[in-house]
């Protein structure tokens, strides 16, 4: 049963009976002045009296980095508190989860002067996921047992390679024409440009930056690659060619679309064509959406390469979400790629339920009408699969972000990639993190990619 102290307020009406002018005859001229004021502060009075403290729930593990070897137990600290003081006494719901799948029954528990404690474990390797509720209050926590010791639910298909060369080779085909737009920029010493270059299907569309007068074969160059949205490409990207003493700096929209138009352009557009495009094609490796994303950023890098101030060996890829999707894409479709910076990357583990996992954004193996995941879906996805991309990236290196509490794109599957890289690599856990990049998380990954830039500058 919902404990009193979880209800939400109830709205309160004052009510008079006046004349049908809306006053007491006789005081009509002064009660007209002083009916508002009356009501003002009596319906204040009211509100002030009945509305419920609001209640907050937050959750913890007992170990500070959230770390544990499968079999150990974790105990979760749960505190609340109802208008900012210890809940003195109520009771929550909590509900412990392999990282979202395979729910355990509910247990209640007391609060008792503003803590709790429950106990978990996981005996394998994952993710321990609490969710408390109480009321319209909850708060989540999570305790990683052995989280390097995650391998991918399935193996990349055998044709994998064979797969992608086929569409390397017909992007090709294509010539490498681009049409450069001046634009303004106040990034100092940084000519800009809106860039728009031929691809198959849509073109790659973005902002271009570089420092003005630079030499030949003197910049490094950085392809930041979006989040899911419809939107346009970044023009304040281009202030990163005045980083590190100068670099190439290109910022491509996700769907190839023009830059710059009104936020109405781009609601229409995700209303319409682009509207759920994430599962567009999911049953056809031919048809899927990512497919073109992804032959995009094989152009965007071809496009860096032809500039005649790159340095020939520095490249980054940089992205959050969907960008880390990208990431990791670009880095195991294309050695050109040098180093990858992928905050929370979406496209983790498609096959996950193979191994009675969660598997990440954009979730696009459907579940058929007996609720099993879709047979034909669930192959086609493995060709657009971070931990497939992971077994061949080949670059120098790669900076990955990932929060302990995201249910958007789980640590779980975050982890199965990650542990698929077999290059250089770090990873940034926030544990009481959702599905964002932290302070913490993004200069995580910008000091990865300026020390990769210096690096690749010694002699």
């Amino acid at each position: 049963m919902e404990h009193a102290a979880w209800r939400s307020s109830t709205d309160v009406h004052v009510q008079m009976k006046v004349d049908s002018a809306g006053a007491l005859p006789q005081h009509r001229g002064m009660f007209s002045k002083i009916l508002p004021l009356c009501l003002s502060a009596a319906a204040l009075g009211l509100y002030a009296q009945t509305t419920a403290p609001v209640l907050k729930l937050k959750a913890a593990t007992d170990h500070a980095d959230a770390l544990y070897k499968a079999g150990e137990t974790t105990a979760f600290t749960i505190e609340a508190t109802e208008g900012g003081k210890p809940l003195a006494d109520g009771k929550i719901v909590c509900v412990f989860s392999k990282d979202g799948v395979q729910p355990q029954p509910p247990q209640t528990i007391n609060v008792k002067d503003g803590r709790a404690t429950v106990i978990g474990k996981l005996d394998e390797p994952g993710f321990l996921l609490l969710r408390v509720t109480g009321g319209k209050a909850s708060a989540l926590a999570a305790a990683g047992y052995d989280p390097l010791q995650l391998k991918p639910s399935m193996p990349p298909p055998e044709d994998f390679d064979a797969f992608w060369a086929a569409q390397k080779e017909e992007l090709a085909k294509v010539p490498l024409k681009s049409t450069l737009t001046p634009v303004q920029t106040s990034a100092k010493g940084v000519d800009a440009f809106d860039v728009q270059v031929e691809c198959l299907g849509k073109p790659v569309s973005g902002y271009f930056g570089k420092p003005k007068n630079a030499r030949p074969k003197s910049l490094p160059a950085i392809l930041h690659v979006h989040g899911a949205g419809v939107r346009s490409a970044i023009p304040g990207s281009t202030f990163w060619a005045a980083n590190e003493g100068g670099m190439l700096s290109l910022d491509i929209n996700a769907h190839g679309i023009p830059n710059g138009r009104p936020k109405a352009f781009y609601d229409a557009l995700a209303a319409g064509e682009l509207k759920d495009y994430r599962s567009a094609g999911s049953k056809d490796r031919e048809k899927c959406y990512f497919k073109g994303m992804f032959l995009r950023l094989i152009r965007a890098i071809d496009f860096l390469a032809v500039q005649p101030e790159w340095d020939g060996k520095t490249l980054i890829v940089y992205g959050s979400s969907q960008g880390g999707f990208q990431a990791f894409a670009a880095a195991g479709l294309d050695d050109r790629v040098s180093f990858f910076c992928a905050g929370v990357p979406a496209g983790c583990d498609h096959t996950g339920s193979q191994a009675n996992r969660i598997a990440g954004w954009p979730k696009i193996v459907p579940n058929d009408a007996e609720g099993k995941p879709d047979a034909v879906a669930l192959q086609a996805s493995r060709y657009f699969d971070c931990v497939n991309f992971a077994t061949r990236v080949k670059c120098k290196g790669a900076a990955v972000t990932v929060g302990f509490i995201d249910t958007t794109c789980p640590p779980t599957s975050v982890y199965a990639a990650y542990n698929a890289l077999t290059v250089p690599k770090s990873i940034h856990a926030d544990v009481l993190a959702g599905h964002t990049n932290t302070p913490a998380a993004s200069k995580f990954m910008q000091e990865a990619a300026f020390k990769h830039v210096r690096a690749m500058r010694r002699p």
